[in-house]
Parts: C-alpha cells; sequence; structure tokens
C-alpha cells in the first residue's frame, strides 16, 4: 500500500527521478533571434554529480543480476548503461539528431527513421533513406539502446559510436561522408560555440569523435522503464489487470518461452537467433549475422531486439514480416521453419526455443495483451523547436505515417 501510494503521488511510476527539459511538453513561445543555449540539468531518470556528468538511478539498481535471479525474474537488475556524459553534451545531441544538416542533402536527420511519435521507429517496413533510396531492414527502436552491447539487426556493431558511422555514411541512408559531415558542423558558427560549451577542454573546431559522442549522450538518455510492467515488478500489483497478469505467466512459462529470449527487464537476452522468419515476398533471402559473422550457424540469424514500448513500432522482424503483433506472436506457435521456402530451410540451424508450443488463439490473445504493458514514453525527449543550422528540425511525423501512430495508439489502450 505504501509503494502505491508512492506512486502515485510522485508520479515516479517505476522509481526513476524526475528531470527538468527534456520531457516532451508544448513547445515555449521564444525569439528565433535568441541564441540556442545547452541544457544545464540533466534528462529525467538521470542524476547530476559534482562532476557535470548524468547518472541514471533506477529502483532496478537494487537488485541482483540475471545470473542470480534465474529467467525472467521480476526483480532482475539492469546491465550496465551508457552514462556520465554531461547535460551540454546530451542536449547537443538531441540538435544534432534532429538537424537534418547531417545528411549528404540536407534532407534527412537521425529522426527521419527515429522518430519520437513512432517509439523511434519510423513505422515502415523498411526504411527509406536519402533520395527515396530503400534501405534493406526496418528501422529498430532506440530506447533503451544504451543498455545494449551489440547494435544493428545483425549485431555487427560493439557501440553507438560506431553503429553511427553506418547510417550517416550509407549511401541508401543518410549519404554523407566524413568530410562533408565536419565540413557542415564546422562551418556553422553556431555549432562551433555549442560543441566549445559541451566539450569546454577541447577548443578548435568540432572533430568527429565529438560529433559521435554527443549524438551516443543523447540515444543514450532515451530510457524507457516507467511502464505498467515495471510497477508490477516492482511490488503494485493492480498496474496489470487479470488478462495481463496471464498473459505475462504465459511469456515466462517453460512451454511459450518467451523470457528466454525477451528477457527482462530489457525484454532482450542481446544475442544473436535464427528464428525462421521468411522475407516478405519479392524479396531476396537475408543471410543476416550469418553473412557478417562468417558464421553457417547463424545464416537468416539476427539480434533478439527488446519489446519494450513495442506497440509502437509495427510493422515487426528485420523487414516488417508482420504489420501487426498478434501475427508476428502467433509466428512462434506455428512449428518451426513453417515459413522458409525448402532450399533455406536445410541451411539454417534454427534456434532450439523455436519449437511447436501449441498455444492456443486465446494464450496468443494474452500474450499481446501482456506485451501491450511494457509501453512507456514518459520521458519522451523534446523535439526542438529549430536547430543551429536553421534548417526544419525533421520532427513533425510525416502524413503518410499518421495512420501508423493513430493505429498504434489505439492498440496500447485497448
Amino acid at each position: 500500500m505504501y509503494l502505491k501510494k508512492l506512486i502515485l503521488k510522485t508520479g515516479l511510476m517505476a522509481g526513476l527521478v524526475l528531470g527538468a527539459s527534456f520531457v516532451q511538453a508544448a513547445p515555449a513561445q521564444s525569439s528565433v533571434a535568441k541564441p540556442i543555449e545547452l541544457a544545464n540539468d540533466c534528462p529525467p531518470g538521470f542524476e547530476l554529480t559534482r562532476y557535470n556528468q548524468c547518472k541514471l538511478r533506477t529502483l532496478y539498481d537494487g537488485y541482483k543480476s540475471l545470473e542470480d535471479r534465474g529467467v525472467g525474474g521480476l526483480k532482475t537488475a539492469l546491465p550496465t548503461v551508457r552514462d556520465g556524459f554531461s547535460p551540454q553534451q546530451i542536449d547537443l545531441g538531441r540538435y544534432l539528431f534532429f538537424d537534418p544538416l547531417l545528411s549528404g542533402d540536407n534532407s534527412l536527420s537521425c529522426a527521419s527513421c527515429h522518430h519520437p511519435e513512432l517509439g523511434f521507429a519510423d513505422g515502415r517496413a523498411t526504411s527509406i533513406g536519402i533520395g527515396g533510396a530503400e534501405v534493406p531492414r526496418a528501422a529498430p527502436t532506440l530506447w533503451n539502446v544504451g543498455f545494449l552491447k551489440k547494435l544493428f539487426w545483425d549485431a555487427r556493431s560493439d557501440n553507438l559510436e560506431q553503429q553511427m558511422e553506418g547510417p550517416l555514411y550509407s549511401d541508401v541512408e543518410m549519404g554523407s561522408n566524413p568530410g562533408q559531415l565536419l565540413t557542415d558542423i564546422g562551418g556553422n558558427a553556431e555549432y562551433r560555440r555549442l560543441f566549445g560549451k559541451a566539450f569546454p577542454k577541447h577548443e578548435g573546431q568540432p572533430t568527429l569523435d565529438q560529433i559521435y559522442t554527443a549524438i551516443a549522450a543523447f540515444e543514450s538518455s532515451l530510457v524507457s522503464l516507467n511502464s505498467r510492467y515495471d510497477q508490477y515488478a516492482h511490488g503494485y500489483q493492480d498496474a496489470l489487470n487479470a488478462n495481463e497478469k496471464e498473459g505475462l505467466n504465459i511469456f515466462r512459462s517453460f512451454v511459450a518461452r518467451c523470457a528466454e529470449c525477451h528477457t527482462p527487464p530489457l525484454f532482450t537476452n542481446q544475442q544473436v537467433a535464427v528464428i525462421g522468419v521468411n522475407e516478405p515476398e519479392g524479396r531476396k533471402f537475408d543471410p543476416g549475422a550469418g553473412a557478417i559473422f562468417d558464421n553457417p550457424t547463424w545464416h537468416g540469424g539476427f539480434k533478439v531486439p527488446s519489446l519494450r514500448n513495442i506497440v509502437k513500432t509495427a510493422p515487426y522482424m528485420h523487414s516488417g514480416t508482420f504489420d501487426n503483433l498478434r501475427d508476428a506472436t502467433e509466428f512462434y506457435t506455428l512449428g518451426r521453419g513453417h515459413a522458409l521456402p525448402e532450399e533455406e530451410k536445410k541451411r539454417m540451424i534454427l534456434h532450439w526455443h523455436i519449437w511447436e508450443p501449441n498455444l492456443t488463439d486465446e494464450e496468443i490473445d494474452r500474450l499481446v495483451d501482456f506485451m501491450g504493458t511494457l509501453t512507456d514514453e514518459l520521458f519522451t525527449p523534446r523535439i526542438p523547436e529549430r536547430v543551429p543550422s536553421g534548417l526544419a528540425p525533421v520532427g513533425v511525423l510525416p502524413e503518410p505515417l499518421q495512420k501508423t501512430r493513430e493505429a498504434g495508439q489505439k492498440q496500447a489502450r485497448n
């Protein structure tokens, strides 16, 4: 009862400390003549230390590691997170994230494929890059990306700084290059001033490492740990209804085995899994991590994605094979390799968890109910009204994606 009163009174939900200026809110009126100033406060959930570092604080800090708690344990600690950035570095990263100046033709920002209104994904089966080019895979969510040890669907990057070079310099994504990026950022007086604020010990022109660090700082601040599931995990039993609790029990069961790959509290075990998803009609089969690591046992394998905010990030799988969460869930109960063409089925070594649990329609519905409790966008950062380049921030939801957003919101409400 005390915990329930504390949650309701403070609004901390899962116990994160509310910060000052980063929560999505109605934009304040300001004069375009005023210079942009970087925040001096940490984002929500982070504590400002005496060394001007933002350190994440959650109720999960008091729990034991996964090894001590077992798979799917509710009171399991989080893995180590990327934190310790300054408020100024995080806020500078926010401006860079929404600024089309980072693309080769000034038409796209990071937010074009990772939009706050779409769960930091883009609502497409596969993303659209510079000049309308089709990106081979779907844009994954960036929520809780600061906890992840492997990045990209094929797990080829070990850290955020390395990862962001992929889309920045890809001919079919943002289409820039290191030289152009340095010229565009360094040639902007406003950015030079802001980089001086964020990196006061390094005078002169912004460097590539500073650009990468600032964006990584912002992305690491995208924390989603305040869902109704989190309230339940921390002891508020009324946070979930009867159907959702039943779904959680199925999720953690040794029949469905969902939690063994989508392991709480991040709802991913961060491993590569070969599950036997086929490509949408007309698309060439994607070998995934198998090709990257020259590992035949990973042929057709992809990194297990987090289920956090899953109702906001349709369509699902690496190439958007399923446009709704129920179909994606049902896939796992239809039998080993059922969706694969025979020639690929012979080559693939399916993960041993992919079997035939024979879940009923009702059990699948309960799993979908439970996954709806993982939605939390309380700490969604504010889209800048303007960015240092003077270009229009890529933050307004594109018209074709309005229906996707509305569908996701309806599913979350239900």
